[in-house]
């Protein structure tokens, strides 16, 4: 089933989320909805406070990121092979390499996209979605994408890396955005 996507303005997106047990109600159909979510919104990653869950649980699929670039694109990347999974209980053991630079946007923000700089590299401790512990090494974009989706889950927004002025400016396309005076093509529910 296709989630509605939390707006920017709703206090569970500034929510450190809590893990949860391996008998969590209905994680299944949570992560499939996810899944259905992510794709029909045209997504790379949905973390649970996107559909109003205040749990430490995100997917991603960087796959299709890397496979709809250039091939003289893909040199930028050339360790990223891109990675599709369920990240649940996650917290990050440890980052490296310079900040780099990329366009990001966010399901919850629609149609605001900026440039954010991020690690070059994160190991990741998390469960897959059969519990099983993972100690997994990312970088490039699919790095990206789990930092940008680890983000959610301790409450942070990527426009939250901007500078002071920059996030001045865009203000007043926030509060449009929380008052739900924004079209998009998925569904959106906004704080009132």
């Amino acid at each position: 089933m296709v989630l509605p996507i939390v707006a920017y303005g709703s206090p569970v997106l500034r929510k450190v989320c809590k893990d949860i047990p391996a008998d969590y109600p209905h994680l299944d159909k949570l992560i499939a909805d996810m899944w259905e979510t992510m794709y029909n919104s045209r997504g790379v990653g949905l973390a649970a406070p996107q559909v109003n869950k205040d749990i430490r649980l995100f997917v991603i699929d960087s796959i299709q990121i890397l496979d709809g670039l250039e091939e003289d694109e893909k040199v930028d990347y050339p360790n990223d092979k891109g990675y599709k999974g369920v990240f649940i209980n996650a917290h990050i053991s440890s980052m490296q390499g310079k900040g780099w630079a990329y366009n990001e946007g966010c399901l919850s923000i629609p149609k605001i996209r900026e440039d954010i700089y991020r690690q070059q590299e994160v190991t990741i401790d998390f469960v897959n979605e059969k519990f099983e512990l993972q100690t997994l090494s990312f970088n490039g974009i699919t790095a990206r994408v789990i930092l940008h989706e680890y983000d959610h889950i301790d409450g942070k927004l990527f426009i939250d890396h901007l500078k002071p002025l920059k996030r001045k400016l865009l203000k007043g396309k926030l509060a449009d955005i929380s008052k739900g005076k924004i079209n998009v093509d998925y569904r959106m529910v906004f704080h009132k």
